[in-house]
């Protein structure tokens, strides 16, 4: 798994074959080196981490993972080369800090043996169960030896699917990634690039689907240091020179506990600045000549939701907000399931300041996103839909995976997917989350694969609009569909999810040959004229004006005519402006 892995000469002295038979407890005494009370221990700082968020923690199992992979690894070494075992080690403390259970530091631990050792899947599910198997086998690569340049798309699948049924997975792969990239200075200036820019087209938009925000920042700032090394230091400089930074927002941070204090709001303040990479993404966004970074504070309000809005109505009371610069994430959460509200205000001395206003557990989740399940208990009212809502996004990609049996193309897709900004649309009574820049067929495929192979029209916002349309935040949408009808080659031009493109390929490979009749034809194209014409606000008394029309634009019949608006060899959008031009000038 280690991308800074070197194999020593001594793999084969890891665990002779035939004593994978005896009891585990027989070959540990083998292993084992030391007193577990040693202040030498290596486990110590991990075990002291977990038990200081788990205290009942069964500290025995870590060391026994430990045991096993340090004997494994042993005679290997890494690129920087220091002992293969600190690599598993520093997973597995990353995955403590974040709070998770025993059995993900284990695997943790182990996270690299059946890679790179000759300790099997099934030793490991026979010393430490089936969970912990399963883990491991979720974040072990595919041989390249094997499957060739189809390794690396392989490998991303079937961790995606091992995820599927447990999530852990991936949060084990985001901790392996991280030391990786803390300890990628030993690589070269290439491999330097290749393995920050694969960070950052697929790991980071997964950790920010989960919602980890404390991996993200940092792995979101490695990536910046080694792709744009020069900005980088230019914000690190910016950072260091900050003139009376500290000052400020002691200053701010004090205003805004008296304003809070006297709205009766009770609440802990504190200031938030932003990391590197948030400060570059901001500076390169509006063309700013110099870092843009505004001074940040966050209010955790000791109270339900409601006291958030209540904090918000103090702050404002105390300086004046700026128009067009406020989010509620409360009511509209993102799609990692976010929860804040968001305003800028005009702050002492005139300057302009960002407001983060979140309940504790609002900010708990903002901090470990579905990590914040097995760091903090849950309450006793939570129950397994809220979970499942958690991952609705990886339920999704998983739908489309089970369409393409090419991995490369499924690599493609689920980079297009994590690398789009998503908007939030009503439709069916329920919420729906898109790429940005979706349209109404990628809507209906989305609602189901039947509504979107039969999509004919839609309404956004009461407003009949074409399929081709962008959907926006907030829009509500109708999607219309007649059974007769089957997908448009052309609606490949516009759609923007992967689903919906897979789905289209997969109708067209299916329906090889013509599936609709003349009859149907002739229907379907009256019902779209009619559409059309609605949104002109126009109707036909009766088809004299459509045979007119048919026989100026040279077709031997009106059926024939409408045949071709469903062929799309004529547009029905040109149909119907001929058509009130015809009817307007008989007028």
């Amino acid at each position: 798994m280690d991308v800074d892995a070197g194999h020593g000469a001594a793999i084969g002295r890891a665990l002779p074959t035939q004593t994978s038979d005896l009891p585990l407890t027989t070959r540990l005494r083998s292993y084992l080196s030391w007193s577990s009370s040693s202040d030498d221990d290596p486990v110590t700082v991990l075990t002291r981490t977990h038990r200081s968020i788990h205290p009942y923690a069964d500290a025995g199992v870590l060391r026994r993972g430990y045991a096993i992979a340090e004997n494994m690894h042993r005679g290997q070494y890494r690129k920087s080369g220091e002992p293969y075992i600190t690599h598993p080690l520093a997973v597995a403390q990353i995955c403590a800090e974040l709070g998770m259970d025993t059995t993900t530091l284990v695997a943790a631990l182990l996270h690299d043996t059946v890679e790179d050792t000759t300790y099997t899947l099934q030793a490991l599910d026979g010393d430490f169960g089936p969970e912990v198997a399963h883990l491991v086998d979720g974040v072990t690569k595919f041989d390249k030896s094997f499957y060739g340049k189809a390794a690396e798309a392989e490998t991303i699948r079937k961790m995606i699917v091992a995820a599927g049924k447990d999530v852990r997975v991936l949060i084990i792969k985001l901790a392996d990634r991280v030391h990786n990239m803390r300890t990628l200075d030993a690589r070269s200036p290439a491999s330097r690039a290749r393995i920050a820019r694969a960070t950052q087209e697929v790991l980071v938009p997964l950790c920010d689907r989960l919602g980890i925000q404390a991996l993200k920042r940092e792995l979101d700032d490695i990536v910046l240091m080694h792709l744009h090394p020069e900005e980088f230091e230019r914000i690190d400089d910016h950072v260091r020179n900050r003139p009376d930074w500290a000052g400020y927002l002691d200053t701010v941070v004090g205003a805004a506990r008296l304003a809070l204090k006297r709205g009766k709001v009770t609440a802990v303040v504190a200031p938030r600045p932003r990391h590197y990479y948030s400060i570059w993404k901001d500076t390169v966004a509006g063309s700013h000549r110099v870092p843009f970074d505004l001074p940040r504070i966050a209010v955790v309000v000791d109270g339900p939701e409601g006291d958030c809005y209540a904090a918000l109505g103090a702050i404002h009371g105390r300086w004046r907000p700026v128009a067009g610069r406020f989010k509620d994430f409360i009511a509209s959460p993102k799609n990692n399931l976010y929860r804040s509200l968001h305003t800028t205000v005009i702050g002492p001395d005139e300057r302009t300041v960002e407001v983060l206003i979140r309940t504790e557990a609002m900010h708990r989740a903002a901090e470990y996103g579905i990590a914040a399940n097995y760091r903090f208990k849950r309450p006793a009212d939570r129950n397994e839909s809220v979970r499942l809502d958690e991952l609705s996004w990886l339920r999704r990609v998983l739908d489309w995976e089970q369409e393409t049996s090419d991995a490369a193309q499924f690599l493609q897709s689920l980079r297009c997917d994590l690398a789009e900004a998503q908007i939030l649309v009503f439709a069916d009574g329920r919420q729906v989350l898109l790429p940005a820049g979706a349209t109404p067929v990628d809507l209906a495929y989305e609602l189901s694969a039947e509504t979107g192979d039969h999509c004919l029209a839609a309404k956004i916002n009461g407003r009949l609009a074409p399929l081709a349309s962008e959907l926006h935040d907030g829009d509500v949408v109708e999607v219309f569909t007649e059974a007769a009808h089957g997908p448009q080659r052309e609606w490949l031009d516009f759609v923007k999810s992967p689903h919906a493109q897979m789905q289209i390929n997969r109708w067209f490979a299916d329906h090889q040959e013509p599936g609709i009749s003349i009859t149907d034809k002739v229907r379907l194209g009256r019902a779209t004229i009619g559409l059309a014409l609605r949104k002109h606000n126009r109707g036909l008394a009766s088809e004299v004006p459509l045979r007119t029309l048919a026989d100026e634009l040279g077709y031997p019949d009106l059926e024939t005519m409408l045949v071709a608006v469903v062929d799309r060899t004529i547009s029905p959008d040109d149909v119907v402006d001929q058509l009130i031009a015809l009817v307007d000038r008989r007028e």
